[in-house]
């Protein structure tokens, strides 16, 4: 069954326009509000936000719907979604949220939400929400003597900088370390740079300056030019690229090449199984992930579990097989030892704590695998779904009958955009390009035609 406002992260879209309007967001709240009231306790919600225009806007309304519904709101300001679980977890709220759309532009912006256990809602419960959304909200409004109240809450920086530094390992000091960090003037902007200077770090930041526009543009973990230009000026050790609500980083080394996610999980999994510190004798991944990175993990004795994408799907087969280390390609790599969601401060302080004990330059350390080539077009399209046509769907077996059993091939539809993403990959890269190729042209020729 398909839903009607939650994508593969929440809900997103463009501010201002369906279903991202003041509207949907006042619902949200009152929907959820009343969904995880639960006895007769005062109930919390605890609300972050990144650095987006539109984000007072939706705070705004959430709180509104929140205190319509009878729930008391803590206001967290800008700060990275990964922190937001966890104080809702250390506040012990009944629900949290993050406003954001993570590496997308300004104009668009998002609500995801967390349980009380600080781990983000299954399916089940987003339909629960959406159906609460579409009824009568009048139906679900507080008493007026049962209205919730809204208050901004000091010191959360300060907690989850001491949170992300004590996953820094006790024997491993970040002194004489030059690191550039790139915040993409968004939610990490002050605590990053702050945690890796605490713990000794020589720190150069940039995008630290957001005003409202500029998240993500031109900077972090989705345009890493400007970090790789940064470190090579200043002779850096290493480059750490956020995304704008800081729960995904890419890696430059001191060359000024990335280093994407499957190299960084590929290298803490090493090092993890080497301390006795992996737990699922392999890691969680998704379809996206390359194939080079399954194959090295093979190579050493681990395995490479896939789910579909999303890194929600991750941590759900994660907590069900008792894995400890996952992620997505995109730099989403979720500890659990540490956190319940993807943090890119904790994950780049496993990688540097890597880089300081091998006592060898980043360029070495992290690339742990060469990449089988993998291609990735994407097509838009106005509305439906272009691969349940018939020709689209012939053109997919088709496909996959000539690459065969040594290459993959994904074809999916984007949870955050109106994309069909057209992924494959094998040790024939002109292969794959021309298969891709192909599909996108049936594709995009259905699209067209519709």
């Amino acid at each position: 069954m398909s839903r009607r406002y939650f994508g593969t992260d929440g809900i997103r879209g463009q501010a201002n326009k369906a279903p991202m309007t003041p509207d949907l967001a006042m619902r949200v709240g009152i929907a959820v509000g009343n969904l995880f009231r639960r006895g007769d306790h005062r109930h919390r919600v605890v609300i972050g936000k990144d650095t987006r225009l539109s984000g007072y806007m939706i705070e705004n309304a959430l709180v509104a719907g929140f205190t319509a519904a009878g729930v008391d709101v803590f206001l967290l300001g800008p700060i990275p979604t990964p922190a937001v679980a966890m104080l809702t977890r250390s506040l012990r709220a009944d629900i949290g949220v993050m406003i954001s759309a993570s590496h997308n532009p300004y104009q668009d912006n998002g609500i995801k939400l967390f349980g009380p256990d600080g781990f983000k809602l299954s399916d089940d419960l987003e339909r629960q929400i959406e159906n609460l959304m579409d009824e009568d909200i009048h139906l679900q409004l507080a008493r007026p003597e049962a209205i919730g109240r809204a208050k901004r809450i000091d010191g959360v920086h300060d907690r989850y900088i001491e949170f992300a530094k004590r996953t820094l390992p006790k024997d491993i000091t970040l002194s004489g370390m030059r690191v550039v960090i790139d915040c993409a003037n968004g939610a990490g902007y002050k605590v990053a740079p702050a945690a890796l200077w605490e713990l000794g770090a020589d720190v150069i930041a940039i995008g630290e300056e957001p005003n409202g526009t500029n998240i993500n543009l031109n900077c972090g973990s989705t345009h890493p030019v400007a970090l790789a230009r940064k470190v090579h000026e200043v002779r850096a050790d290493i480059g750490i690229a956020l995304d704008g609500d800081a729960d995904r980083v890419l890696i430059v080394d001191e060359t000024g090449a990335v280093i994407d996610g499957d190299q960084l999980m590929a290298l803490i999994a090493e090092s993890w199984a080497a301390d006795g510190m992996l737990r699922g004798d392999g890691i969680v991944a998704t379809v996206m992930s390359n194939l080079g990175l399954e194959r090295f993990l093979g190579d050493i004795g681990l395995s490479l579990a896939r789910t579909k994408v999303g890194d929600r799907y991750v941590v759900e087969h994660m907590r069900k097989h008792g894995f400890n280390v996952g992620g997505e390609q995109s730099g989403h790599i979720v500890l659990s030892d540490f956190a319940t969601t993807g943090d890119g401060l904790v994950a780049a302080l496993q990688v540097m704590a890597c880089v300081q004990r091998m006592g060898r330059p980043v360029s070495e350390v992290c690339r742990r695998f060469e990449p089988v080539p993998q291609v990735l077009k994407n097509v838009r399209h106005s509305g439906g779904n272009p691969l349940n046509d018939s020709f689209v769907k012939a053109a997919i077996s088709e496909a996959e009958a000539s690459l065969g059993s040594s290459a993959r091939l994904v074809i999916r539809p984007s949870g955050t955009e109106p994309l069909i993403r057209v992924m494959a990959e094998g040790d024939d890269r002109g292969q794959i390009e021309t298969v891709v190729d192909q599909l996108i042209n049936v594709i995009s020729g259905v699209r067209n035609a519709a």
